[in-house]
């Protein structure tokens, strides 16, 4: 009846994880009864489980993204301690199993978990107010793709206490991860938890193009769209093209697994190498999905904080196009030691090398960007200062590994992860960072604290790099990656400076926390009251700190590449605002429990496919789709919001606006 599930699934013989796991249900429980004591469920049911407005759907993907970020990092913590403890006689703390399923979820969680949901999260809260919009194209749809991504992350951590996980590495390489060698569910755990979250991705990417080239307002061309709009399209319309590659590539080795087919098996017509050519075919461009919204969020600070408009905007925009169609020709960069020969080694090699000049380009759009203006050294421009070392240092070595010759002589060594992580985290966490600093006021009403900010970037970025560096020079001397013990006594020095690295790294995540709390204590004196704390460039300054659920009073009218500082400069100079505009009752969708219900019945059917449990899935799967049906019969899908409280929001906007621009008019008198 219940499938493989038993009460061996409990991992009292790994005291490690079953600690772990009483910890987080002790503090999950601790989070409810809180909740509950406070009486604040009908807040949180009504306000964000079955909101459909894209700006809380945003901070929720963030959260989400945050929680398992800080999740992956303790994952992170232990690798290297391991390894710097397991050297040469020693063995460490972590047995090999334990230690396999450690690096499998690390990857996992941190892009699939972490890095996804933060990049989602940002485009969701951004995308619609840059264009003057007020929602994305297909609320309702919006709210389901963030709760199977929930849903994926849920399943991911239920492994820890129920099972267990993959020991195979992020991506599941046969034919280790075939039933024949991994008999355990610790694949299908993956396997199926990444499949649910894949499904809410491609239905994000699917919106986020339907947003961006349906949904501008008067005016808006595309190319007068900030540059973090171009980054989204360009990035939802990779999710479009490979996430389907995702889904079908883990559906065939699900059915390897289940009913014993041989898509990627060693006998009976199946073919290992074609796993790995369409997973990589999905993987490439997936570092791309994450890092080109990056691109868009530095692109966004660069050009605010040095008081300029973005240097060569279009070419910035040719860039991001190009590295969006040559993203999807390297993948076999990946495996140049499998054998294909010289002539694909060559063209793949070449397509490596020739997409670096894009990200090039738009580094010295960046440094241009910079020459010549008013730079600011806030929070958000020293991560994204420490960005462009970083990058580049990642991309040169990028480039190196680009050259098949040379990939032949560290394929598959540190030097390999030092590069993967170079890139990762210079490019994308650092760029969460930066975002997360630049509009964090946008979304909660007052700043972060100025000063724990900027310890948070410094410790971060030298313990990235004393993290980083050896596992460079571990990589040249011939330490292969994934390794529980080391045999080299000779390696020990460079793993023990890494595990250092670690540590600074944990002061700087100490340092957000205490940021966060400082500054959530200290709010009234950091509020943003006039919505633009920044001296911003793009429309979603345009509106109050926080932005009202309708977003615009009135849509805006565009007439230049930076929409709003061009109205902005206009006030200033006349010392006024325009005039009021005539309001009027705006229709916004409904908020709806579907999103939600969906994802409790896919947490569902993906457990019991995990387990074998086959009469649970089916129950699943009917009450999935009852629930889409009950939302299709609604015949209510929209409410109408009065034109007194447009009004009665938009005149406290202009208000404290016309106050602030008294201040300046002032402070220009007295000089």
């Amino acid at each position: 009846m219940f499938g493989k599930l038993s009460w061996s699934a409990i991992p009292v013989h790994e005291p490690i994880a079953l600690i772990t796991s009483i910890v987080v249900i002790l503090v999950m429980l601790g989070i409810l009864a809180l909740i509950t004591v406070k009486g604040w469920w009908p807040y949180l049911w009504t306000e964000w489980i079955t909101s459909v407005d894209h700006k809380r759907i945003g901070i929720m993907y963030c959260i989400l993204g945050v929680v398992m970020l800080i999740r992956g990092f303790a994952d992170a913590i232990m690798m290297r301690t391991q390894q710097a403890a397991a050297v040469g006689g020693a063995q460490g703390y972590l047995n090999p199993e334990h230690y396999n399923q450690i690096f499998s979820a690390h990857g996992t969680i941190m892009i699939f978990f972490g890095a996804m949901p933060l990049v989602i999260g940002f485009m969701n809260f951004l995308t619609p107010l840059q264009l003057g919009v007020r929602d994305v194209a297909f609320p309702t749809l919006n709210s389901v793709s963030f709760w199977l991504t929930a849903s994926g992350a849920l399943l991911v951590n239920v492994s820890l206490f129920i099972g267990e996980f993959a020991r195979t590495g992020w991506l599941p390489y046969p034919p280790l991860s075939e039933a024949t060698y991994s008999p355990g569910v610790g694949v299908d755990y993956y396997l199926w938890a990444v499949q649910i979250a894949g499904i809410g991705t491609l239905m994000t990417g699917i919106n986020f193009v339907t947003t961006v080239l349906k949904m501008r307002c008067p005016g808006m061309s595309l190319l007068r769209m900030p540059m973090f709009c171009w980054t989204t399209l360009s990035s939802s319309l990779l999710i479009v093209a490979v996430f389907p590659i995702l889904t079908a590539t883990l559906a065939m080795l699900s059915l390897d697994r289940v009913f014993g087919w041989h898509y990627f098996t060693n006998d009976a017509g199946g073919n290992p190498m074609m796993f790995m050519n369409l997973i990589w075919a999905w993987g490439h461009p997936e570092v791309y999905i994450l890092v080109l919204p990056a691109f868009g969020i530095f692109s966004e600070i660069f050009s605010t904080f040095s008081g300029k408009p973005l240097f060569g905007y279009r070419s910035m925009v040719a860039a991001t196009l190009f590295i969006c169609v040559v993203s999807m020709m390297v993948w076999l960069h990946h495996f140049f030691t499998m054998g294909a020969g010289p002539a694909v080694n060559t063209f793949f090699g070449i397509a490596s090398s020739v997409i670096a000049v894009g990200t090039g380009v738009k580094i010295y759009n960046w440094i241009f960007t910079m020459y010549g203006g008013r730079v600011r050294f806030a929070v958000p421009m020293l991560w994204s200062m420490g960005f462009i070392f970083t990058f580049i240092m990642g991309g040169l070595t990028g480039v190196l590994l680009a050259v098949p010759p040379a990939d032949f002589l560290v394929h598959n060594s540190m030097f390999l992860v030092a590069h993967f992580h170079n890139v990762i985290v210079g490019g994308v966490v650092f760029a969460l960072f930066a975002g997360l600093d630049f509009w964090f006021p946008k979304a909660f009403g007052f700043r972060l604290h100025e000063g724990w900010g900027k310890a948070a970037f410094w410790f971060a970025f030298f313990g990235f790099w004393i993290t980083f560096a050896p596992l460079y020079v571990l990589g040249l001397q011939g330490m292969t990656r994934r390794l529980q013990h080391v045999n080299i006594d000779e390696w020990k020095p460079m793993l023990d400076l890494s595990v250092v690295g670690i540590g600074v790294l944990i002061l700087g995540v100490i340092s957000q926390v205490v940021m966060l709390v400082v500054s959530i204590r200290d709010r009234e004196k950091l509020r943003d009251v006039t919505g633009d704390p920044w001296d911003g460039r793009s429309l979603e300054w345009a509106t109050p700190s926080p932005a009202p659920f309708f977003n615009f009073a009135t849509m805006p009218n565009v007439e230049g590449e930076e929409a709003y500082w061009g109205i902005k400069v206009r006030a200033i100079e006349s010392q006024r605002l325009g005039p009021e505009p005539r309001y009027e009752p705006i229709e916004m969708p409904l908020s709806s429990p579907v999103g939600f219900y969906t994802a409790v019945f896919a947490s569902v059917t993906g457990f019991a496919l995990i387990w074998h449990i086959w009469w649970l899935a089916g129950l699943g799967l009917l009450g999935a789709f009852i629930g889409f049906v009950v939302f299709a019969w609604r015949d209510v899908h929209e409410f109408h919001v009065p034109a007194e409280e447009v009004a009665r929001v938009d005149r406290a906007r202009r208000a404290a606006r016309q106050a602030l621009m008294e201040r300046i008019a002032d402070q220009g008198a007295l000089a």
